[in-house]
């Protein structure tokens, strides 16, 4: 047997410790319960050694609000309701769901997905498995529930390795976790967790789910492409030729004529949709331009983008079940938007904890005076705007080995880092786009993410001996890659000056 290295010892040492630490944490809707009594109990520490700061511009000074107090307990009580039903992401999640459900549930999203790979040339095979990975995670989970053991099964037909295709699949839809082309579930997520974090130093700031779309659709192609390189370059000869079971139970079936038919129907309403959208907003006085200006800016195509990806994900979805069999009446239409809000439990117990939190942050002032506190820090340290943003992208990559979501970390992160940054200058799009650089370039190495455990299962059908080691190891390097090159990329887009979104500069104005 080959003596391992003193380097990959102290390395599996670390693995083996990150992993009890990550699962040694609290449910994450327990840690927003400790961090709200935590922060109750900040505030009258604060509030006790006369902890303050001079707002920038303003002069206006700032104090910490006593939340343990009779009064800060009736305002506590009086708005725990409201806290929960006007937190921003809540609405935002569940209606995008009901739409991509009615997709998902129909099969139009299990379907489109094995169209794109299977129409694949041989040579693009592992690009297009990786592409495909991206573009799965508008659709939720679908990504690590089909197209990562699909991707297996397909590497298997073509006789390659069948590890490197879920590698590759992995890839795509975890380590390319905030790349696409279109808008998901997660934009309008974090973009109301960002704009919440705004509030706490200008109450008017918006943030608009279409943020990061012009960085995020740039970084698609990229990841595309390194995941492609790591998979050939690395993975591949590293796993060398599959001589296991052959899985003949998993064969990847052809489109069925009913299939082809079900996606014909939505491709034809999807364009109809698109025409009546662009309809809207190309001619001037477009029916859905900004009334007041008449422009796209602040148009309900970017500001409402939710009820767009309900009405797309819906009537695709009812156009392909049509046509392929798979709905037959409006009861099977809504079961599908019923199935989907079946997945929510955990997340709206979460949102619940999370919401009060994020109120107690913002009442007791303490986010505003950390922010500025630690902007005068980070002033006085002299770094610019390329490292701080580095910086903050390592921090996420960090925190995200041992919190696994993306929305819980951003709610917890963001009320911290966004007015932070902002009293120095930078937009929160900005900060979020960092952010989203860091929480997914660790997400294929981190056990902690919520699907980690169903990726290894799937391995082990073809690897009875491979366990979280082998894992980490085989996805160890698209980190690296993506760390990489996802900052390199990062940092000519600050060099350049360019938006990051749909009016989402860099840097405030003033």
């Amino acid at each position: 047997m080959k003596q391992r290295s003193a380097g990959s010892r102290v390395f599996e040492a670390l693995l083996r410790l990150i992993e009890r630490a990550g699962n040694a944490l609290p449910h994450p809707a327990t840690i927003f319960l400790l961090l709200a009594l935590a922060t109750v109990a900040a505030s009258a520490v604060a509030s006790w050694v006369g902890l303050s700061a001079l707002r920038p511009g303003t002069g206006e000074l700032i104090t910490p609000v006593n939340l343990l107090t009779v009064e800060g307990l009736h305002h506590m009580l009086e708005k725990t309701v409201t806290n929960f039903t006007s937190f921003a992401p809540l609405g935002t999640v569940l209606v995008a769901l009901l739409g991509i459900g009615v997709a998902e549930g129909s099969g139009l999203l299990g379907t489109g997905l094995r169209l794109l790979v299977l129409a694949a040339p041989r040579r693009l095979l592992t690009f297009v498995v990786v592409f495909a990975g991206i573009l799965s995670n508008a659709a939720s989970e679908i990504g690590y529930v089909l197209l990562i053991p699909l991707a297996g099964v397909i590497f298997l037909a073509a006789g390659r390795h069948p590890i490197a295709g879920m590698a590759a699949a992995f890839a795509g839809v975890s380590g390319g976790y905030s790349a696409n082309l279109v808008l998901g579930t997660i934009d309008p997520l974090l973009a109301g967790l960002t704009q919440e974090a705004a509030h706490i130093v200008d109450p008017a700031y918006e943030v608009n789910p279409a943020a990061n779309y012009y960085f995020l659709t740039v970084s698609t192609v990229l990841v595309a492409f390194l995941g492609t390189w790591v998979t050939e370059r690395i993975v591949v000869p590293r796993l060398g030729c599959y001589s296991g079971p052959k899985q003949s139970n998993g064969e990847l079936q052809p489109l069925s004529a009913a299939e082809k038919r079900g996606l014909r129907w939505a491709a034809v309403v999807v364009l109809a949709f698109a025409a009546v959208v662009l309809l809207g907003v190309l001619p001037e006085g477009g029916f859905l331009r900004d009334l007041k200006t008449g422009g796209i800016l602040r148009s309900p195509l970017l500001t409402a983008i939710v009820p767009f990806i309900f009405l797309g994900g819906a009537l695709a979805g009812v156009a392909y079940g049509l046509a392929a069999g798979t709905m037959r009446s409006d009861a099977d239409v809504m079961k599908a938007m019923g199935k989907s809000m079946e997945t929510l439990g955990s997340y709206i117990v979460l949102v619940f904890f999370a919401a009060q939190f994020v109120a107690y942050f913002n009442w007791s002032h303490l986010g505003l005076i950390g922010a500025v506190k630690g902007a005068e820090l980070l002033q006085a340290s002299g770094l610019g705007g390329i490292p701080l943003m580095l910086g903050f992208v390592l921090l996420s990559a960090a925190v995200n080995l041992l919190m696994g979501s993306a929305s819980a970390k951003w709610a917890v992160m963001a009320p911290v880092f966004v007015p932070m940054l902002m009293l120095l200058g930078y937009t929160p799009e900005l900060t979020q786009a960092a952010y989203r650089v860091g929480d997914s370039v660790t997400n294929v190495i981190s056990p902690t993410m919520s699907y980690f455990a169903l990726i290894l299962a799937s391995v082990q059908r073809y690897d009875s001996r491979a366990g979280l080691g082998t894992l980490i190891a085989t996805m160890l390097p698209y980190t690296l890659a993506f760390l990489l090159g996802w900052s390199l990329l990062l940092v000519t887009w600050i060099a350049l000056g360019l938006p990051v979104g749909p009016g989402a500069g860099l840097r405030l104005a003033g």
